[in-house]
C-alpha cells in the first residue's frame, strides 16, 4: 500500500531512462507524479499505467520545456488536477552535437547552451509561484559528470551542464529563505540511456575498470539520489551536487 505524501512532483523528460525511473520511485514513495514528455506519448503512457497498477498516481503531459507557452499549459493542467508543483526534477535532455571543438559551429555549441538554460529557466520560473507561496519546495537538476571531467566529443553537453550546475547554486542562495532547496545530481555513465548509447564496448570496459564499485550506474541508482533530495528528509542540503558514478570521479 502506497501512503500519499500530498506532494506533487513534476519530472521532465520522464517517458524513459532516468526520468521514468525517478517518476516510478517518487510515486512509490507517495507523491503524485507528472510525467512530462515531448515525443514519446506511448512510453509516457506506459509509465503512468505502471504507476497506477502499483497503487500510485501519475499524469502524463506533453510539453517542450524550452517553450514558455507549452510550460504554462502544462502547469495549468497540473493545477486543475492536483494544484501546484511542490517538487521539480528537471531531467529533460535537449539535443546536442557530439564532435570536437575544432569541427563544431557556434550554432551547435551556443545552441546547446541556449536550449539547456532556456529549458531550466522556463520550467523553474513556472513552478516557483506555488513553492514560494507554500514556503516549501524541492528543485533537482540532472547534470552530468562530463561538466567536470571532459571526454572527447562531449564539449557541448559538458559545457551546458556546467552552466546548469552554477545556475542551481545561485538559485539555492536566492530561494533558501522560502525553504526551497536546489540541488544537482551528476551521474557518470548510466546504462540504458541515450548518452550510454554513444559509447562503444571498449570505452564501457575502460569505464567499468576505472570505477571502484565495478559497474556503470543504473537508472535506479540515480533515481535514489534524486528521491532523497526530493524528500522531507532533505531539509538542510542545498546548493550541493551528488556524484552518482560509483567512485569513477570523487569530489
Amino acid at each position: 500500500m502506497i501512503t500519499g505524501t500530498g506532494r506533487v512532483a513534476l519530472v521532465t523528460g520522464a517517458s524513459s531512462g532516468i526520468g521514468a525511473a525517478t517518476a516510478r520511485l517518487l510515486a512509490a514513495r507517495g507523491m503524485r507524479v507528472v510525467i512530462n514528455y515531448l515525443h514519446s506519448e506511448a512510453a509516457a503512457g506506459e509509465v503512468v499505467a505502471g504507476i497506477g497498477e502499483a497503487g500510485g498516481h501519475a499524469l502524463a503531459v506533453r510539453a517542450d520545456v524550452r517553450e514558455s507557452a507549452a510550460v504554462e499549459n502544462l502547469i495549468e493542467q497540473v493545477q486543475k488536477q492536483w494544484g501546484g508543483v511542490d517538487v521539480l526534477v528537471h531531467n529533460a535532455l535537449t539535443p546536442y552535437a557530439i564532435k570536437s571543438f575544432q569541427d563544431m559551429t557556434w550554432e551547435e555549441l551556443g545552441g546547446k547552451l541556449d536550449d539547456e538554460m532556456r529549458a531550466a529557466f522556463t520550467v523553474t520560473k513556472a513552478v516557483l509561484p506555488t513553492m514560494t507561496a507554500h514556503g516549501w519546495g524541492r528543485i533537482i537538476y540532472i547534470g552530468t559528470g562530463l561538466s567536470r571531467r571532459p571526454r572527447a566529443g562531449m564539449i557541448a553537453l559538458g559545457t551546458a551542464k556546467a552552466a546548469l550546475a552554477q545556475f542551481a547554486r545561485y538559485l539555492a542562495q536566492e530561494l533558501g529563505p522560502w525553504a526551497i532547496t536546489v540541488n544537482v545530481v551528476e551521474p557518470g555513465p548510466v546504462e540504458d540511456t541515450r548518452i550510454a548509447g554513444v559509447l562503444d564496448d571498449e570505452i564501457k570496459r575502460r569505464q567499468v575498470a576505472a570505477t571502484p564499485l565495478g559497474r556503470l550506474a543504473l537508472t535506479t541508482d540515480v533515481a535514489q539520489a534524486v528521491a532523497f533530495y526530493a524528500s522531507e528528509d532533505n531539509s538542510f542540503m542545498t546548493g550541493t551536487t551528488a556524484a552518482v558514478n560509483g567512485g569513477m570521479a570523487m569530489y
